[in-house]
């Protein structure tokens, strides 16, 4: 395909690297002085040194490994966020493990001075690190505008017949539905609501195109659980489609809101669509939108992930661009 995007560049606040390097830092030092001297940490404790001394210096060997990913989660924070979840997690399960110690007798109050320089004092910092990148997740900007290169990418997008989107419109009104994960017990709903409606759908001359983000090859094996296998469909991993028009990954009230939940629990339990594995991006959003010689002439950017549109409806209306308004 001939567009590109520009390759994403660290953006963050110079105090997320800094703290990690200090914990990247605190992490060698302390796993260093585990493995030259075992016994250092109990005997100020007042504890008996460890039988085996091998095994605490096998955890200290553990801690500076942190040391070194914490380093390397330093260059760029929001993208290495996987490496300070597994920190922070770490950093929680310890006090408790901690604490359950305690309370068994095992260690001493003056033992828990380590876990306020291990563990407490990072919290923060690594949970606003998290926070961060999820609300550079969440708020993806859109990376293409202009009309001139949307019309270039519908043109380049091809089905599994070979046909654009521009060829297929400018035949025929396109319904162009944007699916989220397969696994997405609302994805699955959404095709068993096309494949009910497909007949009054497609009486009038329009188009179904559906877009996702798995492989084409598993799309065709899951389309054809609800009949859909011949529709034309558009896969697109990297979900270039889905920002070209529009939709964004999902905030968590619009992906676990208490409405969502309870519209889960009606398509998934008693409508029996069920779930799934997880294929895609998992917040990403879903909408419908209707193409007509090349151009856009309708849509419906979903409010939250429940959201269940009219099809039949939505292709009879009066044009309305404005997402959201119809129900």
């Amino acid at each position: 395909m001939p567009t590109h995007f520009p390759p994403a560049t660290p953006n963050h606040p110079r105090w997320m690297s800094l703290w990690l390097l200090a914990a990247a830092a605190y992490n060698l030092i302390w796993g260093a002085a585990a493995v030259w001297q075992p016994s250092l940490l109990f005997e100020w404790a007042g504890l008996a040194p460890p039988n085996y001394p091998a095994l605490w210096q096998c955890i200290g060997m553990i801690v500076g490994v942190y040391g070194v990913g914490y380093a390397i989660a330093a260059s760029d924070p929001l993208r290495h966020w996987p490496i300070v979840l597994v920190g922070l997690l770490g950093k929680v399960f310890g006090p408790i493990g901690f604490a359950g110690a305690v309370f068994e007798g095992v260690f001493n109050w003056k033992f828990g001075w380590t876990i306020v320089t291990n563990d407490l004092l990072w919290w923060i910092p690594f949970f606003l690190i998290l926070r961060g990148a999820l609300e550079r997740h969440l708020n993806e900007p859109d990376e293409i505008k202009d009309p001139a290169r949307l019309a270039k990418i519908l043109d380049g997008m091809k089905t599994q017949y070979g046909e654009s989107l521009t060829e297929l419109s400018s035949r025929s009104p396109v319904l162009l539905v944007f699916l989220r994960h397969a696994g997405c017990t609302f994805c699955r709903e959404t095709l068993g609501d096309l494949a009910a409606m497909r007949s009054s759908i497609e009486s009038d001359g329009t188009r179904i195109v559906l877009v996702h983000m798995s492989r084409d090859d598993k799309a065709e094996a899951f389309f054809a659980k609800y009949r859909l296998q011949d529709v034309d469909r558009i896969s697109d991993p990297d979900r270039l489609l889905y920002r070209v028009f529009g939709l964004r990954r999902g905030r968590l009230h619009q992906l676990f809101g208490w409405k969502v939940w309870l519209r889960g629990f009606e398509a998934g339990i008693l409508r029996r669509h069920g779930v799934g594995r997880l294929q895609g991006d998992g917040f990403q959003m879903p909408g419908i939108f209707l193409l007509a010689e090349g151009e856009l002439v309708r849509s419906f950017r979903h409010r939250t992930a429940a959201d269940r549109p009219d099809y039949g409806r939505f292709i009879q209306c009066e044009a309305n661009s404005q997402a959201g308004e119809l129900k």
